[in-house]
């Protein structure tokens, strides 16, 4: 029995799918269409639609847009019946509205090159086995060659004329909120897909608990969170999102176990706590178990590193600061192939234990660390603001708004409450100038107290 010469073997939603890629991906459709056949498609009006698409693309030398392809489909299938006209222009209502989604996109394309080379393949030996009648090895070459080259990638970049269309689409970023609206309107609705997010802070200013904040605000929002912790226990950590989701103080919850299931048994979000031992990990660590979860159906929508520089690089480098800069591109990376935010945080050196605010130059170890992040802010507390409840947060770096800001905020770490206090107005050059006065009048007191003790 001879084997089907089309996609009918993998089914509907995969030739659907295809379709889908084909226009939307115009490196892909230039690859796929050197050895595709229209026929391959089983459905009509899969055909049709996908022969629309290359036939544009063939007459004007661009892929086509949607508005185009709308234009194309309303006034190009009187050809057609009236059920394939239909079928098809239905097809593309539901790709217009997004309605189809495409699962598994690198398998659609590596299956349906594979399909659609191996039958290129075909024809070409069946053509060189006419040839050998002829002793033609020089053509039976080529002939074997040419489909061998057939459907290589042919993606060199992005090509300023052949993707025009591309620059003018709609580039949804997919924020996750911070739960603070102050920064949320800064960064444009928070840390979008493929985004990498740092917290800066002192050792015991609440680095862990603002990241504990942004994984339960993801929480809220439905939102699959995947916390990696490289310092404290997995149901520590399980805790201060007890304590964060439902107000309870961290040194009440064992008392109250039945209130805080009855409030995190309805979340809609999903959190997966995975503990590490200090620099065991490293970011492959983290990818090869991202990719475990994505083999379980889980997807992250956030990716939590308490924190990066207790990661370990994945090449060990002369320099530890060299080291730590890759493991941030690492994160980064991961982030970008997770299409998903990642947060995570960094230590400052000594000058940030008792700065008033805290710049990116307080970083620990290695300044480039900074080069990679999309959005960093810092986390400052004095000795009188952990008294209090008091703060202050510094927004470093934000690539997509302004930054340079400095807001007041509220933080009781006994049950994980963090609030963005509207902004006094106070400006980077006037904190550091009364950083600066209050230094200067503690060393004036100390020397006061010394000349009387003399």
């Amino acid at each position: 029995m001879n084997k089907p010469t089309d996609f009918s073997k993998f089914g509907k939603a995969f030739q659907e799918s295809l379709a889908h890629l084909i226009m939307n991906h115009r490196a892909f459709a230039d690859q796929i269409r050197e050895v595709l056949s229209i026929d391959f498609f089983e459905l009509k009006y899969l055909q049709v639609f996908v022969d629309k698409v290359l036939r544009h693309k063939d007459k004007y030398g661009v892929h086509p847009s949607k508005d185009a392809m709308l234009a194309i489909l309303r006034t190009e299938l009187d050809d057609e019946n009236a059920t394939t006209q239909k079928q098809t222009r239905d097809f593309f209502a539901r790709i217009y509205k997004s309605e189809i989604e495409i699962g598994g996109e690198e398998y659609i394309k590596e299956t349906s090159l594979d399909f659609c080379r191996k039958q290129k393949l075909k024809e070409a030996m069946i053509k060189s086995v006419k040839l050998l009648e002829s002793s033609s090895f020089d053509e039976i070459s080529d002939v074997i060659n040419g489909a061998l080259k057939l459907g290589s990638s042919t993606d060199f970049g992005y090509d300023y004329k052949a993707d025009f269309e591309e620059r003018f689409k709609i580039k949804v970023r997919n924020p996750a909120s911070t739960g603070w609206k102050s920064i949320d309107d800064l960064s444009k609705g928070g840390l979008g897909s493929g985004e990498l997010g740092v917290v800066i802070a002192p050792t015991g200013a609440g680095k862990s608990m603002v990241l504990v904040h942004l994984g339960a605000e993801a929480l809220k929002q439905g939102k699959t969170v995947v916390h990696y912790t490289l310092e404290l226990g997995p149901t520590v950590i399980a805790s201060r999102y007890d304590s964060c989701l439902t107000g309870i103080p961290l040194s009440q919850l064992h008392s109250s176990k039945d209130g805080i299931f009855e409030t995190v048994k309805d979340l809609e979000g999903q959190l997966i706590v995975k503990e590490y031992p200090t620099k065991s990990a490293c970011p492959n660590t983290i990818r090869s178990h991202l990719e475990r979860l994505l083999q379980r159906d889980i997807k992250p929508d956030m990716i939590i590193v308490d924190y990066a520089d207790l990661l370990k690089p994945n090449v060990v480098r002369k320099e530890k600061r060299h080291e730590l800069e890759t493991i941030y591109e690492d994160l980064r990376g991961i982030a970008q192939e997770m299409k998903c935010p990642c947060y995570t945080a960094s230590q400052t050196n000594r000058s940030g234990l008792n700065a008033e605010v805290i710049t990116m130059e307080a970083i620990s170890e290695a300044f480039n660390k900074c080069f990679v992040a999309d959005f960093i802010f810092s986390v400052s507390r004095t000795v009188q603001d952990k008294n209090t409840n008091g703060g202050r947060m510094f927004i470093a770096k934000n690539r997509n708004g302004p930054d340079g800001l400095i807001y007041p905020i509220f933080m009781d770490t006994s049950c994980v409450k963090i609030k963005v206090l509207p902004s006094d107005g106070t400006t980077l050059e006037q904190s550091m100038i009364k950083t600066a006065a209050a230094q200067k009048e503690e060393l004036q007191k100390k020397y006061r107290e010394f000349r009387r003790n003399k």
